[in-house]
C-alpha cells in the first residue's frame, strides 16, 4: 500500500511543479490552455496510479499486466470463441490473450507445437492438447502437471471418460474442453422419402445410399452416398479404427504388445472400406478430406450420410451455412453385421507449458474456459459436447442439441487410441498404411499390413526396453 501512495504523491508533485512553471510564465494563468492540459495530466496520472495499484481500490497491491500466448487451431465457430475471449477480457482486464493459430490437422498441429516445446519456447503459455498426445508430452516434460491446481473435487465435475484422457502416470496434465466421439449424420428428409430408418449396419447404409442416390440422380446429379475423413492424417486413423472396431478387430493388442493390422478381421474391414465405401458410395475426393472439407458436401446437400464429431450438428442446422438445415438426423455409427458399433474417442484438453513465465495466469484462463457457464456457452453456440456432466444434462443444452440424450452412452463407451508415448510415431505408420490401402486398389493388403505390423512392433519393442 505504501508503494501505491508514494506513486500517487510523486504524480501529484510532478503536476504541481508543472503548474508552478506555468504560473511563472503567464500572468493570467487560470485562463491558460496549458493549465487545462496540466490538470488533465494530473487526472490521468492519478487515475492510472489507482488502476495500477488496485483495480478494486482496496488492497493497494500493484496488478501485473500479462499477455498470454494461446496456441490453438482455427476455430470452426469463430463467433463463439470471440465472445468467450470478450467475456474473459471483461473479468480479467489485466490479462490479454494472443491466439497463435496452428493448422487444423492434428498431425500438422502436433509438429508445430512440439517444435516450440522442444526448444523450450517461453512465449508459449498454454495450448490445446489432443488427447492422444498426453503420454508423449508428459514423458518428454512438455506439459505442466496440474495436480496442485486442479482439485479432486473439481475433477469430479467432469465426465470420467473425459477426465481419464488427461491423466498419465498418476498425474493430471489437461482439463477436458469437450468430449468427442464419431457420429453418423444423415439426410432425414431423404431417408423419410424412401421409407428408410437410420441404418444399424454398414452394409445396410450402403444399400440405402445406393437406392437414394439412384432415385435422386435426375434432380441431384452431384449427390453421393457418403462423406467422411480419409486424408492421410490423424482423422484417418480414427475413421479406420471405427470400421475395424465394428468388425471386432483392434489396431494393437490391449496390452500394447503386438500390432494386429494383418489379422484377417482387420484386413476384411480395410478391404470393405476400399471396395464398398471409397470405391462405391463415396466420391474419391474423400481421400483428400479432413473434417472441414468433409462436412461441405453434406451441408450443401450433396451427401446422404456423413461421419463427423458432435459439433457438426450445429453447423448442419445453421440456415446461414447449410442448405439442409432442419433436415438432419444423427445416430450412433453403424456396426458390422451382428456386431455392435465402434466409435473413436476424441477430444481436446487445455494444457499449460512448463516453460511459460505466466503459469498462474494461464490457469486462470483455463479455469474460465472450462467453467460451467463457458461450457454451456460453447454447447449452445457451437454444438460442442460439454465435458462437465451437469452441463451435458442441462435442459437448455439438450433442447439445442437433442442428440446428446442418446449419445451419452456412446461418449462413455468410445474407444481410445493406444495410450503410449510412442503413439505419434505409431500413428504415422498407420496413416501411411491406411492411405495406401485405400488410394491404390491394386495394393496387396496382406503385404502392406504385414510390413506396417513389423514397423509398429519395432517401436513397441523400443518402448518396452526404454522403461
Amino acid at each position: 500500500m505504501a508503494r501505491h501512495y508514494q506513486h500517487s504523491f510523486d504524480s501529484v508533485h510532478c503536476v504541481l511543479s508543472l503548474l508552478q512553471g506555468i504560473r511563472g510564465t503567464f500572468c493570467d494563468w487560470t485562463e491558460c490552455a496549458r493549465l487545462k492540459t496540466a490538470l488533465l495530466i494530473c487526472v490521468l496520472l492519478l487515475g492510472s496510479s489507482a488502476i495500477a495499484g488496485d483495480p478494486d481500490g482496496q488492497s493497494g497491491e500493484p496488478v501485473r499486466t500479462v499477455t498470454l500466448r494461446f496456441v490453438s487451431w482455427k476455430a470452426d465457430h469463430p463467433r463463439a470463441w470471440d465472445e468467450a475471449f470478450a467475456r474473459f477480457a471483461e473479468t480479467r482486464p489485466h490479462i490479454s490473450i494472443v491466439r497463435e493459430l496452428a493448422p487444423h490437422s492434428s498431425t500438422a498441429y502436433h509438429d508445430l507445437l512440439t517444435q516450440k516445446l522442444k526448444n523450450r519456447d517461453a512465449t508459449v503459455d498454454l495450448f490445446f492438447m489432443d488427447i492422444i498426445w498426453v503420454p508423449e508430452f508428459a514423458s518428454a516434460g512438455w506439459v505442466r502437471p496440474l495436480d496442485d491446481l486442479f482439485s479432486p473435487e473439481e475433477q469430479a465435475n467432469f465426465l470420467p471418460a473425459a477426465m481419464e484422457t488427461g491423466r498419465y502416470g498418476g498425474h493430471v496434465y489437461g482439463v477436458p474442453s469437450r468430449i468427442d466421439s464419431g457420429m453418423l449424420f444423415y439426410r432425414a428428409d431423404l431417408l423419410a422419402k424412401y421409407g428408410f430408418t437410420p441404418p444399424r449396419t454398414w452394409p445396410e447404409l450402403i444399400d440405402q445410399a445406393e437406392v437414394i442416390v439412384g432415385g435422386e440422380r435426375a434432380s441431384q446429379p452431384a449427390l453421393r452416398g457418403y462423406s467422411g475423413q480419409f486424408k492421410q492424417y490423424e482423422g484417418l486413423v480414427c475413421s479406420m479404427m471405427e470400421f475395424i472396431g465394428s468388425a471386432g478387430g483392434r489396431l494393437i493388442t490391449a496390452d500394447l504388445q503386438t500390432s494386429q493390422l494383418a489379422d484377417p478381421v482387420n484386413l476384411a474391414a480395410v478391404d470393405f472400406v476400399r471396395e464398398q465405401i471409397v470405391g462405391r458410395i463415396a466420391s474419391r475426393a474423400v481421400l483428400t478430406y479432413q473434417e472441414p472439407e468433409s462436412v461441405v458436401p453434406f451441408i450443401q446437400g450433396n451427401a446422404v450420410f456423413h461421419r463427423n464429431w458432435p459439433y457438426t450438428w450445429e453447423v448442419a442446422n445453421d440456415p446461414k451455412r447449410s442448405r439442409i438445415a432442419g433436415h438432419v438426423g444423427v445416430v450412433p455409427l453403424p456396426g458390422m453385421a451382428d456386431r455392435p458399433p465402434a466409435t473413436a474417442l476424441g477430444g481436446w484438453l487445455y494444457a499449460i507449458s512448463p516453460f511459460s513465465r505466466h503459469q498462474r495466469e494461464a490457469w486462470e484462463f483455463i479455469e474460465f474456459l472450462s467453467s460451467a457457464p463457458l461450457q454451456r456457452h460453447f454447447a449452445l453456440a457451437a454444438g460442442i459436447a460439454p465435458s462437465r456432466a451437469a452441463i451435458l444434462q442441462d435442459e437448455r443444452v439438450l433442447e439445442a442439441n437433442p442428440h446428446f440424450r442418446a449419445q451419452l452412452a456412446m461418449f462413455h463407451g468410445a474407444t481410445a487410441r493406444p495410450r503410449t508415448p510412442l503413439y505419434p510415431a505409431i500413428s504415422n505408420i498407420l496413416q501411411r498404411y491406411f492411405s495406401r490401402a485405400l488410394a491404390y486398389r491394386d495394393v496387396n493388403l496382406v503385404a502392406e499390413a504385414t510390413q506396417a505390423d513389423i514397423q509398429i512392433n519395432r517401436l513397441l519393442d523400443v518402448g518396452r526396453s526404454a522403461r
